[in-house]
């Protein structure tokens, strides 16, 4: 599961310590809601699911793979589903390829969600071998569904964006530098990012 309310907040308050620039924005913004999503072989499948397409068609796809296929779309169901089956479904063909790595991957233990490496980088180079994972979706599962507290998204665009206005740099700094910028932020970089996001979509920073 995700980080906490009380986890999202002391992560939050311990950069607010740190740098006037986020207990600023934190006056302005306040705390942001938690995003938990469950453990698990299905909420990388929903993510697939939903690359490239609206919120609404992407639960729509996945009711109907559900109705279809069973609860969660199983690993050893989706591995063998057919072709015009899972296309009836709404799912293109190369997602249907992405889905059967995925499922195929759990099936030979290669990939065990119970048991990921604890180190971060170990972990997002394991998810990243699923066919159409890349690094931000595993960076998301690894933030979202497993709460690893220190999991930062530097290439994700609302973060870019949000950063620079937190630290009022007068532009979007790019993907090296977001880096290079978070690494006071140590343990806390899952924080900041999911501060970031709440503080683009409110655009009061």
């Amino acid at each position: 599961m995700g980080l906490s309310q009380a986890e999202l907040n002391a992560g939050i308050d311990a950069l607010a310590q740190r740098d006037t620039n986020f207990a600023r924005a934190l006056g302005n913004a306040g705390y942001p809601e938690p995003r938990i999503r469950e453990r698990g072989y299905a909420t990388l499948l929903r993510t697939i699911v939903g690359q490239q397409v609206s919120v609404a068609a992407a639960n729509s796809i996945w009711n109907k793979l559900e109705a279809g296929f069973g609860a969660g779309c199983p690993a050893e169901v989706m591995a063998t589903a057919e072709f015009d089956a899972l296309r009836a479904c709404g799912l293109s063909a190369q997602k249907q390829g992405y889905a059967k790595s995925l499922a195929q991957l759990v099936i030979d233990g290669e990939l065990d969600f119970a048991a990921l490496p604890a180190d971060d980088e170990e972990a997002i180079a394991l998810l990243t071998k699923v066919k159409g994972i890349g690094r931000w979706s595993a960076e998301i599962y690894l933030l979202f569904a497993e709460g690893r507290p220190d999991i930062w998204p530097a290439g994700d665009l609302a973060v870019q964006e949000a950063v620079g206005r937190i630290l009022q740099l007068g532009a979007r700094p790019g993907e090296k530098d977001v880096r290079a910028l978070a690494e006071p932020w140590r343990p806390h970089r899952g924080a900041a990012a999911i501060f970031s996001w709440h503080c683009y979509n409110m655009d009061v920073i």
